[in-house]
């Protein structure tokens, strides 16, 4: 019996999700990353690395919630360096690069460890008034750096997936600093290949080594204050994926199937001038083929000036 370890995009990844906690921010202009509808001023960059740590002991094989003695405690940490650079006030560009390593308290099974998948953003603000309102598009995708084995759930560290990722954000925001924001997005991930002649899946066999990945949403939730360096929040997040299979019974987990979690979590940032650091823990409270997980990460941030300003005599 094999467990089943929830990849998040990242940075949906990262993203989310494997972009998971990690903001930049300053006195003047906070944290941003392709969730949130905060921006680098133009010429402006902010880098940031984050320490992440997850881990599940019960998981959702289709709906059975269940522990796996050949596993005992699943852990995945990670370190992050991402970077945010101001194009423009209203556009900018967001990358990084994880590298991530997993565990298991018991059994014989060997984590992996290495280079993930390397991420890039867009972000536009498309709408803007003066009673807080604003809109934003986020455009990005992910494409796999290390050569990790992706059949190996649920100590893969990734899926050698291809991502493309499109996104809307809206947000209102008070004169206090109170916010609500909300985000949807679709992701198209492309098939892999896996070191096996043949397969199985939706209850048939395919008798090829390409493996089709279901793409996937991601929606969000989130409240809080942000104001003279101090942000807070509460969010809610649920990652579906569209289509895709169950967990056979006993079986390990496998990249076609049908993962579905929904999170709830609390993030605290502080940055009173150019370095800053933030916190986030979150837990996976219902889910389809995916590990409960609790998750905590910790993250330095650096803001700068990448372009001086010419002045004229």
């Amino acid at each position: 019996m094999y467990g089943l370890k929830f990849y998040q995009r990242k940075m949906n990844s990262i993203i989310k999700y494997t972009f998971v906690g990690l903001l930049c921010a300053t006195s003047s202009v906070f944290a941003q990353m392709p969730h949130d509808v905060i921006y680098m001023p133009k010429n402006t960059g902010c880098l940031a690395v984050s320490y992440n740590n997850s881990s599940w002991k019960q998981y959702w094989e289709n709906t059975l919630k269940r522990e796996n003695f050949n596993i005992g405690t699943l852990t995945t940490e990670s370190v992050i360096p991402m970077l945010a650079v101001g194009i423009t006030n209203k556009l900018n560009v967001i990358v990084g690069l994880p590298y991530v390593q997993t565990k298991a308290s018991a059994g014989n099974l060997m984590g992996q460890k290495g280079i993930q998948d390397f991420s890039g953003w867009l972000k536009y603000k498309l709408v803007e008034n003066d009673k807080g309102i604003s809109l934003h598009g986020v455009i990005g995708g992910s494409v796999p750096v290390g050569n990790y084995v992706p059949d190996f759930l649920p100590m893969s560290i990734g899926l050698q997936t291809k991502t493309a990722t499109g996104r809307l954000i809206g947000n209102y925001k008070h004169a206090s600093g109170a916010y609500v924001t909300a985000h949807a997005s679709y992701i198209f991930r492309s098939n892999i290949k896996v070191d096996r002649d043949a397969y199985q899946a939706d209850n048939r066999v395919y008798n090829t080594n390409e493996v089709r990945v279901p793409n996937a949403t991601d929606v969000a939730l989130r409240a809080g204050y942000d104001k003279k360096g101090i942000q807070a929040e509460a969010f809610v997040e649920k990652f579906s994926c569209v289509g895709g299979d169950n967990i056979r019974r006993n079986d390990m987990p496998f990249p076609t199937n049908n993962m579905t979690a929904t999170s709830v979590g609390l993030y605290a940032k502080y940055q009173p001038k150019n370095i800053g650091f933030n916190l986030r823990a979150s837990k996976v409270i219902n889910g389809l083929n995916v590990g409960q997980t609790v998750s905590f990460s910790i993250g330095i941030l650096y803001q700068f000036n990448y372009l001086k300003q010419v002045t004229k005599k």
